[in-house]
């Protein structure tokens, strides 16, 4: 019996001590785990203390650039494509209302023609959108009057409806032949402000000479980014419209021969 409690009691000495072991391996390993993941957060956080960092010195710098290319003509410039991005943008809008499917309208047109007649025809006009509906109604209202006046009132209002989609696109192209000369006209400024520099000093300095051209070349290239960010916006509405108009120029067609067909 003695025996039996001296082995238990040797049994529970070695457990013990063994769960001792254990809990220090815990503790000691557990701090090292740890100060990974605060290592690790660390190091994050400074990489997007960086990140920010850079952002605002390339915000800083661009401030820095614009003041140094001369507030005049740069704010102009920047005046330019500011409104020409507000025009293109209205544009690109208007564009995009405008745009139909002409081939669903046509359908719906020929359909309440042939159901309702002509009242029915331009109902379904007034409910739709866009230049299509619009010459399609016109050539609906004269029909009366002939097919021939019908024609001619969707070719006269086909014109109007070209000139809506035109309106203010020329103000774009003026921004863009207008950023580049500013441009230019900053960088012979900034060449005459460095020959008077060196004029004034008597002496051909590298420095005084520097100044200028920095002005010089920050104005033109200043204009030249202008000119071709708003160049891409003004492609892509004259494209725009150039569907547009094809697509009215086809639906007039369409019309025509569909009162054609109608009146027999």
């Amino acid at each position: 019996m003695k025996k039996l409690f001296s082995i238990m009691a040797i049994a529970a000495v070695v457990a013990i001590s063994t769960f001792t072991a254990k809990a220090n391996n815990v503790q000691t390993t557990l701090p090292v785990q740890v100060q990974q993941i605060v290592a690790s957060v660390d190091a994050g956080a400074t990489i997007s203390i960086q990140d920010a960092e850079e952002e605002l010195s390339f915000t800083q710098d661009l401030k820095k650039r614009f003041i140094e290319g001369g507030p005049g003509f740069m704010g102009i410039v920047l005046l330019c494509l500011i409104l020409g991005l507000a025009i293109a943008i209205e544009r690109i809008i208007y564009l995009n209302l405008s745009s139909t499917n002409s081939k669903k309208l046509a359908q719906n047109v020929e359909d309440a023609l042939n159901s309702g007649g002509v009242e029915a025809a331009k109902e379904v006009c007034r409910n739709t959108k866009g230049p299509v509906a619009s010459i399609y109604y016109q050539g609906l209202d004269r029909v009366g009057e002939g097919v021939e006046a019908a024609e001619k009132a969707v070719v006269s209002y086909g014109g109007v409806q070209m000139g809506q989609l035109e309106k203010n696109v020329s103000w774009i192209s003026l921004f863009i032949a207008l950023a580049p000369m500013l441009g230019f006209m900053g960088t012979v400024i900034g060449m005459i402000q460095a020959f008077d520099k060196i004029e004034a000093a008597g002496d051909m300095n590298p420095a005084l000479v520097a100044g200028g051209i920095k002005v010089a070349l920050l104005t033109t290239v200043f204009g030249l980014v202008v000119a071709i960010i708003l160049q891409i916006f003004y492609n892509y509405i004259i494209a725009k419209i150039d569907s547009i108009v094809n697509d009215m120029e086809d639906s007039s067609i369409t019309l025509i021969d569909m009162l054609v067909k109608h009146k027999k």
